[in-house]
């Protein structure tokens, strides 16, 4: 189980991925305050941010202060772990570009960041790793289990 300062990480990261921006783009936007080296530290929870730079961090990022903290239901996110982890979630991503759901942007933008550092480039099939699906899950504000849900129901989910 990771540490809370690393889910926060996590989650600090991924709504700044959401939102398009870079660790530079947002130290210049906070005029400094946010530093690109500090808050990358944050994001990989080397260092927990206080809640008034958290509360700002929100005020930046236009959202509200809980949706820059992870939902902690342990037993649950450990029987989704599990659950998941078993099964190897492959994604169409071809089903992914034909499909026009809000959320299926999202999941695309962040595929397409998992291909670029995995450099896997054959364009038709994605295998989500353990670590992807967890990141994927908070940025679309869902526990696993409802993330293997919302792949079905997008269609998105490769079949073998």
């Amino acid at each position: 189980m990771m540490a809370y300062a690393e889910l926060v990480g996590e989650r600090l990261r991924n709504i700044r991925l959401q939102k398009g921006l870079s660790l530079h783009d947002v130290q210049s936007a906070s005029k400094m305050e946010f530093k690109a080296s500090v808050l990358g530290a944050y994001e990989r929870g080397e260092r927990s941010i206080s809640v008034p730079r958290l509360e700002r961090l929100a005020r930046l990022y236009q959202v509200p202060v809980e949706h820059l903290l992870p939902r902690v239901d342990s037993q649950a996110e450990a029987s989704d772990a599990a659950e998941m982890s078993l099964d190897k979630v492959r994604i169409d991503l071809r089903r992914l570009e034909r499909n026009d759901d809000p959320q299926s942007a999202v999941l695309q933008r962040y595929l397409n960041l998992v291909q670029i550092k995995r450099n896997d480039f054959n364009g038709k099939v994605l295998t989500i790793r353990t670590d992807d699906l967890r990141v994927l899950a908070s940025v679309l504000d869902l526990g696993l289990s409802a993330l293997s849900s919302r792949l079905d129901e997008l269609g998105v989910r490769a079949r073998d």
